[in-house]
């Protein structure tokens, strides 16, 4: 081996895990597929699922954090990174069947396809990925070892979504719902299938916050007459004591999914006596960003200590 390529070797990046994909399910003429991330051996393996954000009209799989790829890798563990169809085509009722059968999945023929260990699983997501990360502590049976959610919320019928975002309606030209919705493709999808239709989704999401409608059109309900029929939607209102240890991370200046929705949910944890983390990051925006970075840097390195206490 020559210098230059010793060098060279020496400054590339790690291999990433290997990656399979599988279908986990067909709905409607329509496959929704999950990838595994996890080394090429028969050990069976610890798994953490993750699940995308992106308010279940956006975002797909391949949207995972590096470090949690990165923890995975350290570790030992297998990382499933799953799809789910996306709203408005579908609504939250259908999401969640996606998301149960994800699991459903992971625990049946995760073991026997990739060596997955369904007794060592805990699962993490962000945004609306972390709404459905909560969710599983309610509609997954049986439950998680533990949960972690980033800028997640508990509710899908608070003011926060049902009511006109001033930040929405000052940080984006208005526009008409019904004007956003007609560059949607009819088409049922896991993911935008491309650019355009990509802006056209964010352009929508945007539309439907300056509008309050986020609610009525993603769930399918109307929040001022089906509460009732929303309730089993919301895991904040859906806690009790056997719900699954849970750490909830959340920017105090988060413009789009407030605050105070990850404060309601440790509210609700400690009322049950959850074992539960709610780590607070002064400053910060949704994602984190505005944060002090020596902040920042703890509220990730306190998720991924507690995933790894969770699956080890």
């Amino acid at each position: 081996m020559t210098l230059a390529l010793a060098l060279l070797l020496a400054q590339a990046p790690p291999a990433p895990l290997p990656k399979k994909t599988h279908v986990y399910k067909e709905a409607g003429g329509v496959q929704v597929h999950l990838d595994v991330h996890r080394p090429a051996d028969a050990e069976l393996r610890p798994v953490l699922v993750w699940i995308h954000g992106g308010a279940l009209l956006m975002g797909s799989r391949s949207g995972i954090p590096r470090n949690l790829l990165d923890l995975c890798k350290a570790e030992g563990f297998a990382l499933v990174s799953i799809d789910y169809r996306l709203a408005p085509q579908v609504k939250l009722p259908e999401i969640i069947a996606d998301l149960k059968d994800a699991l459903l999945w992971v625990r049946e023929k995760g073991p026997e396809l990739e060596r997955l260990d369904p007794k060592r699983l805990v699962v993490a997501g962000g945004s609306a990925g972390g709404y459905l990360t909560l969710m599983t502590g309610v509609c997954v049976e049986p439950r998680p070892n533990a949960l972690v959610a980033y800028w997640g919320y508990g509710d899908v019928d608070g003011d926060w979504y049902t009511k006109p975002s001033e930040h929405y309606r000052k940080a984006q030209p208005l526009v008409p719902v019904e004007e956003a919705a007609k560059a949607l493709s009819p088409d049922v999808v896991t993911a935008p299938p491309d650019a355009a239709q990509g802006k056209a989704r964010s352009r929508y999401y945007h539309s439907l916050r300056q509008a309050g409608l986020w609610t009525r059109e993603v769930t399918g309900f109307d929040p001022g007459k089906d509460r009732a029929r929303l309730d089993a939607f919301c895991p904040v209102r859906n806690v009790s004591p056997a719900y699954p240890p849970t750490l909830l991370v959340h920017g105090t200046e988060d413009t789009d999914v407030p605050h105070s929705l990850s404060a309601d949910m440790a509210r609700e944890l400690e009322r049950h006596r959850v074992p539960h983390e709610f780590v607070s990051v002064p400053g910060a925006g949704h994602g984190l960003p505005g944060g002090d970075p020596k902040l920042v840097a703890d509220a990730h390195a306190r998720a991924l200590a507690f995933i790894r206490k969770h699956l080890r």
